[in-house]
């Protein structure tokens, strides 16, 4: 592959940001926790000042989404994101336990790569800066190309803010030529320690190929279960309020509605008093070619755009200005079906199943297709269908009765308030967790020793190697069992 000046010039400008970050990075992890907290509160304090003016050019820059929901998103990760981890121990001695004699301390693990969406690019680049210097470290970030502008301009003024409180100059940077190959060299790099990426799923894919530790986030296809045991109303409120949230750009939104038959009359009339427009099979048919491209990806021009907007892209006629979500009666779940797969517009798949458990089978399909380990929600008042449907949902967050768009970020819930959100094991994630500065640090043990080693001789079990021998795996494990209970006794 042959490489261009600019290529050449990007690559540079990130070994030449590493070094710097590097060198910020020493000098924050000195800094007591009173400091660090001190300066993540300067960055929460002008994040929020400022939150109109980046929405607005995020939104111009763009072209996604709504200019008041990403206010409403930037002041979430300002200030709900702070409020979650304003009291969190990360620096020095954070844990002690007298009667185990433990000691946990926690160290920054060093330079953090910070790769930013075109979707969520200012409050994401707000909450990645606040849980990284929590965490005694420092952030290079590697900008979207379409939302370079207000990224770079996010940085300048919550590094500016940082700076003021104390911060090392370089502790925050940001890529100012945007390649692929400058986020490479970034990801790759014997300087970063940690990759924080957000994005599409190949960017992710090459965040965990990368060499370096990650952390990453898979798509979201969550799906929403209404039971009859829950206010169908509500429910459906909920439900668009969630989906029309910023046209639909947060990935923990719902994807599909799943519903016994009993139901469907109740819901489908509701779906329409409250502004949904439910496609017939030919025009479902024609919005599914157009946002499902040849190649099995999502058209990008539905990505945060309206009903309406989506609507003429597509020639559909009737789709009039009342209308909040476009949504396609469905049977089927694979990588070819485009509504059965994530969605990030206000475009919804409406599943009727028989019954509670085709409700539960079809939900785990859809979730296996895309959007394993991120998140579900359903709407119910029966609890213990609540936790029936949470031990087999193959999810890392359960919203009940909740937007879940907001639910899944902790904005209408009471789990961690992140914006990267880890889908674990079974959605190829390296944490389930609603990611947080304890996510971005080391934590040394310190342990005090409780026996000398002829005492674990004194007490190990009397059994003459000959008998050792004869013994199959599992008496072999039942001996080390029973000792052990015994030594807890």
């Amino acid at each position: 592959m042959t490489l261009s000046d600019k290529d050449l010039l990007s690559i540079q400008e990130v070994r030449n940001l590493l070094k710097r970050s590097t060198i910020a990075q020493k000098k924050l992890s000195k800094m007591s926790q009173e400091k660090i907290n001190n300066i993540v509160k300067a960055i929460s304090d002008e994040a929020y000042k400022n939150a109109d003016k980046l929405a607005k050019i995020a939104n111009e820059e763009t072209g996604f989404g709504k200019y008041e929901d990403k206010i409403v998103k930037n002041i979430f990760a300002s200030k709900m994101v702070y409020e979650t981890l304003k009291d969190t121990k990360t620096v020095g001695i954070i844990g002690e336990d007298k009667d185990i004699k433990t000691i946990d301390i926690a160290t920054g693990v060093g330079v953090v790569a910070g790769l930013i969406p075109s979707t969520n690019p200012t409050s994401t680049v707000i909450y990645k800066a606040m849980i990284s210097i929590k965490a005694g470290n420092t952030i290079v970030f590697s900008p979207h190309p379409n939302a370079k502008k207000c990224i770079l301009e996010t940085v300048r003024v919550i590094n500016e803010a940082a700076i003021s409180a104390g911060c090392p100059e370089d502790a925050i940077l940001c890529i100012t030529i945007p390649t692929l190959q400058a986020t490479n060299e970034l990801m790759k790099h014997k300087d970063t320690k940690l990759i924080l990426a957000t994005g599409g799923e190949p960017m992710v894919r090459a965040a965990y190929s990368s060499g370096t530790p990650a952390i990453g986030v898979g798509p979201g296809n969550g799906p929403a279960f209404i039971d009859k045991s829950c206010d169908v109303s509500l429910a459906v409120k909920r439900i668009i309020d969630s989906k029309t949230f910023d046209n639909g750009v947060i990935c923990a939104s719902e994807q599909s509605i799943v519903i016994e038959k009993s139901m469907e009359e109740k819901v489908i009339n509701e779906l329409k008093n409250q502004g949904a427009y439910l496609l017939n099979d030919e025009e479902a048919k024609k919005l599914s070619e157009f946002i499902l491209r040849a190649n099995g990806t999502m058209n990008p021009q539905i990505v945060g755009k309206s009903a309406q907007v989506i609507a003429k892209l597509a020639n559909l006629e009737n789709v009039d200005s009342s209308i909040k979500v476009l949504i396609a009666r469905e049977t089927k779940v694979g990588h070819d079906v485009a509504y059965s797969r994530e969605k990030l517009a206000p475009i919804l798949a409406f599943y009727v199943e028989e019954n509670v458990n085709d409700v539960e089978k079809r939900c785990i399909e859809i979730l296996l297709n895309e959007g394993a380990g991120h998140t579900f929600s359903m709407h119910a008042k029966d609890e213990e269908l609540v936790k029936r449907f949470a031990l087999s949902m193959p999810v890392s967050r359960i919203m009940v009765n909740t937007p879940s768009a907001l639910g899944g970020i902790g904005g209408s819930t009471n789990i961690a308030s992140a914006l990267t959100l880890g889908c674990g094991a079974i959605g190829g994630s390296s944490t389930s967790n609603n990611v947080g500065p304890l996510d971005l640090i080391n934590i040394k043990k310190v342990a005090y020793g409780v026996k000398e080693i002829d005492e674990l001789r004194q007490n190990a079990p009397k059994v003459d190697s000959s008998s050792l021998c004869s013994m199959d795996k599992e008496e072999l494990i039942n001996l080390l069992v029973k000792k052990i209970v015994q030594e807890l006794n």
